[in-house]
């Protein structure tokens, strides 16, 4: 394994931190090297599209970080690529492979929900709150135009159209900036306060989004997406309302899946011994030793150097399809949010995989 970074010296301290083989000087390096067969692009978000050809170009395989690109049209030109290179090109929308997703994706699939009708929720987070708070994604040069969706709403309805089947072709956004400025901060880690105490810069990108929307299939829907909600670290939180029950998964609470019906509510639990076969494969620990969000990479990654070894790619693996998808979307809602109008989203040649 080798760390290529910012500089040759920031790849070697990641290196000895990482437990890597080797420091590479450069990108253009590592991908060029004949003993890498996948290359894993975690850079700010900029960085995305160019490196990724280059992988690409070079013959390898790929797992990057979403959003895949800055706007719709980088994000086709790199999932055109990905197809023509016959390589695994693989995002990583983790949340896929929790169990109990995949036991509501199950009871969706085979009918035990009834027609979904309402698909609804909310993607909730606090660590940019206040003005103080600062990252790289708030800037639109290493980010994009968008932050709040790009970064967190893509990953909600990567979920929702996940467990449901459903597409969504037409939406109504309203996007806010809550701290029009922020306190620029030296780089620290995402998710931890920054405290800046640099100079005051304007922000563009948005804080919040909330969106209305229909799908393919004939249901509604709305999300809630903040990063300024106190309180709130990381609330993945979706409901699908069918004719015969409801299901709902928490992220913060990801080893029960509620089941609604009229008569009933019931919790299923995160058991192997009485979770569906679809589940059953990610759910790798007994009954009551918790798996959390660390293990969805675990398992993602797996699925990835499966398919890499085998040519058969698993199902429900996110690629870069499915980060074109996310794209779309994205540049949908800025849109909307732009011309306060509904605007439609085009499903054509970027469905979800699975």
């Amino acid at each position: 394994m080798g760390v290529a970074a910012s500089s040759p010296e920031s790849a070697r301290r990641a290196a000895a931190t990482l437990g890597a083989e080797r420091a590479f000087e450069s990108a253009d390096e590592l991908v060029a090297a004949d003993d890498v067969d996948v290359v894993h692009i975690c850079t700010p978000n900029h960085l995305h599209v160019p490196l990724a050809e280059a992988a690409l170009a070079a013959g390898k395989h790929v797992i990057l970080e979403k959003p895949i690109a800055m706007d719709a049209e980088s994000a086709q030109t790199l999932a055109d690529a990905a197809a023509r290179s016959g390589k695994i090109a693989a995002v990583p929308f983790v949340y896929r492979f929790y169990p109990t997703v995949r036991e509501a994706r199950e009871r969706v699939r085979t009918g035990s929900t009834g027609p979904v009708r309402l698909i609804h929720g909310t993607y909730l987070q606090d660590w940019l709150l206040k003005s103080t708070d600062d990252n790289w994604r708030v800037e639109e040069d290493l980010g994009g135009a968008s932050r709040a969706f790009a970064d967190i709403g893509s990953h909600w309805c990567d979920l929702a159209e996940f467990v449901t089947g459903h597409r969504i072709v037409r939406l109504c956004a309203r996007t806010l900036i809550a701290n029009a400025e922020r306190t620029k901060s030296e780089a620290h880690a995402a998710f931890s306060s920054a405290n800046g105490s640099g100079e005051q810069r304007s922000v563009g990108t948005e804080d919040a989004a909330v969106v209305q929307f229909e799908t393919d299939q004939g249901a509604v829907g709305s999300t809630v997406i903040s990063q300024i909600s106190a309180g709130r670290k990381n609330r993945l939180w979706l409901e699908i309302d069918g004719g015969e029950e409801a299901l709902q998964f928490c992220q913060e609470e990801p080893e029960d899946l509620w089941v609604g019906r009229r008569e009933s509510a019931t919790i299923i639990k995160r058991d192997p011994e009485h979770l569906s076969a679809a589940a059953q494969r990610y759910a790798v620990l007994p009954a009551g030793h918790p798996q959390g969000y660390a293990d969805c990479f675990d398992a993602f990654t797996a699925e990835v150097y499966e398919a890499v070894e085998t040519g058969a790619v698993a199902d429900g693996l996110p690629v870069f399809a499915d980060g074109l998808r996310a794209a779309r979307l994205t540049d949908a809602v800025l849109r909307s949010a732009r011309e306060d109008r509904w605007v439609d989203v085009s499903i054509e040649a970027a469905g979800v995989t699975g």
